[in-house]
């Protein structure tokens, strides 16, 4: 006779399933729908609760974590306005791919629908954001749910996945059951790619006179960097990345191309230009990539592999589509390919644009630069640092002027472009990867947006180098109107309205310091380095002016390059 198995209250069920799935750190906030399952937290010994300092900050900082680790990353907050707050993140994480899971409190089951106190339609918010969203109305439902909430989040192109759970189901009671195995009619994701497109892939490969790889963030999700560096070396191919893809091919191997598009190398852009054999590895051919489409790499043959069949001839019909896991489908392309590919004058060509135009800047005057900043401090960490950064200039210098060795060492928000993603990302970075430095770069517009995790970064001593490039303008969007709108700088000049960043560091409990000079560059990055009992905010006063380029404005052809200041009079977008 089978013993009968002992019934769980819903919060013990809760974390019992956190157990079995490996869970070490959750990002959270507590509120009244989720106050029982906080009480039961105060008995868990094996996972370590963050308390962040806004509901979309832990949403990030889970983000930053998935990223830096490989692992999910785990959100827990209350109902209402707890639920609304991690709305930005949870769409970010979509569009980027991250694997998180938030746990959101919901009113008593029998309110739903009678707006009761901090009732929100969750799953209803979240729908159109997330691989998979359910409400939890059944404590019968929850463990199975859960069980499906991790195999969603982490499998196939891996996504956010939010579980909205009613107040009395984690009050109620019932035996436990954890599904071991999973069935999930209509979700199967392929992991291989089909072995006769594989195989007449690397044939047109083989044949192709000027090849180049474009590889993107599937290479760093599904674990593919070792496959994709062997693939380029063995071929001898030039490989470009993505933003997202930065880290996932050793910058500085000489077959690195530096990133392409809106922002990307001269080389890069032209050698999508002139390719006449595309290899797409984990990419999805955004906009921010492509520029104007039917533009796009038009003397090429096209090859695509990615996992999710619906990223395929979406944007750019390709001639090779191949779905499957980019690390299993390498590796069997790999058995197609021993030597390296005929191409010296496709290398000489390369060589000729390289030098041409390579990235530059001033140094001759006495301004202080981000550009030379974070070459200097790629020079002194050596490949060893986790970078996230924020977006707008700040994180297209970064793209361009900080080698990335590693693969899970760029942490970015790329298909949201979500301003005050880098302070609480790296946040998440430090606790997914504590053996490891973390610095996050950002802008002083989008420095503030989430700036009260400073205090989350501080109370756990984090020793996370927090580099602010200020330069008292919201910088891209300056940077557009200077170029495409007659230099009317319509509300993007902050000089008299940014805080003291020093005061307010100092007062949050960081290490804090500001330059101003070109000369103290080098010391105070060094001592920033030297810095590990707390966080260490540098703000670095740049030139107000400063333009990112190489630029491809918006909807012209990769090869419509602005190289340099010129009269926007001169461009027609």
């Amino acid at each position: 006779m089978t013993a009968k198995k002992q019934k769980m209250s819903g919060a013990e069920i809760f974390f019992e399933c956190l157990r079995r799935e490996n869970v070490d750190t959750i990002f959270g906030y507590p509120g009244g729908a989720v106050l029982h399952i906080y009480d039961k937290l105060y008995d868990v010994d094996f996972i370590h609760h963050v308390l962040v300092r806004h509901e979309q900050g832990a949403t990030h900082m889970a983000e930053g974590y998935a990223k830096a680790s490989g692992k999910p990353g785990i959100v827990l907050v209350t109902s209402g306005p707890g639920a609304t707050n991690t709305v930005t993140g949870i769409a970010d994480a979509y569009m980027d791919s991250v694997p998180i899971i938030v746990f959101t409190g919901q009113v008593p089951s029998h309110l739903i629908g009678n707006d009761a106190f901090q009732e929100a339609d969750t799953i209803g918010i979240t729908r159109s954001i997330t691989k998979w969203s359910f409400l939890v109305r059944n404590i019968k439902d929850m463990a199975p749910a859960i069980r499906k909430a991790f195999h969603i989040a982490t499998t196939g192109r891996p996504g956010p996945v939010v579980i909205d759970i009613c107040k009395d189901v984690v009050m109620d009671s019932c035996e436990f059951n954890y599904p071991e195995e999973l069935d999930l009619k209509g979700y199967k994701p392929r992991l291989t790619g089909h072995h006769v497109m594989l195989k007449n892939a690397a044939k047109a490969i083989k044949n192709a006179k000027r090849p180049l790889i474009y590889a993107g963030g599937g290479v760093i999700l599904s674990d593919a960097a070792p496959a994709l560096t062997k693939l380029a070396r063995t071929t001898n191919i030039p490989v470009t990345l993505t933003l997202h893809g930065l880290g996932g091919f050793p910058a500085s191997d000489e077959r690195f191309l530096g990133m392409l598009g809106m922002h990307g190398t001269f080389t890069a852009n032209q050698a999508v230009n002139e390719c006449d054999c595309l290899i797409a590895i984990g990419a999805r051919f955004d906009d921010r990539v492509t520029g104007k489409l039917d533009q796009f790499a038009k003397k090429a043959t096209k090859l695509h592999i990615d996992i999710d069949p619906a990223s395929i001839n979406k944007n750019v019909q390709v001639d090779y589509p191949i779905v499957g896991d980019v690390k299993k489908t390498l590796e069997l392309m790999l058995q197609h390919f021993d030597s390296p590919l005929d191409i010296e004058p496709w290398w000489d060509q390369i060589h000729g644009w390289q030098k041409q135009c390579p990235l530059e800047y001033p140094t001759k005057d006495a301004f202080l630069r981000p550009q030379p900043i974070l070459q200097k401090m790629s020079d002194i960490v050596k490949g060893n640092a986790i970078v996230t950064t924020d977006v707008g200039q700040n994180q297209m210098w970064a793209a361009q002027y900080f080698n990335y060795e590693h693969p899970r060492s760029h942490i970015t928000s790329g298909g949201l472009g979500t301003m005050g993603f880098s302070l609480p990302a790296a946040i998440g970075a430090a606790f997914g990867r504590k053996d490891t430095p973390v610095i996050s770069i950002s802008g002083d517009g989008g420095f503030q947006m989430n700036i009260q995790e400073l205090i989350t970064a501080s109370y756990y001593k984090l020793p996370i180098k927090f580099i602010i490039f200020n330069n008292s303008y919201l910088g891209m969007v300056r940077q557009w109107q200077e170029l495409f709108h007659e230099s009317r700088f319509s509300f993007t000049d902050l000089s008299h309205s940014n805080p003291d960043f020093i005061k307010v560091a100092e007062g949050m409990g960081c290490h804090a310091r500001r330059v101003v000079t070109k000369e103290e560059v080098d010391d105070a990055l060094h001592w920033a380095m030297s810095m590990n009992d707390k966080p260490v905010v540098l703000e670095f006063v740049t030139v107000k002016e400063e333009m990112v380029f190489p630029m491809v404005p918006s909807g012209a052809a990769v090869s419509d390059m602005i190289l340099k200041r010129l009269d926007p009079e001169e461009f027609d977008v």
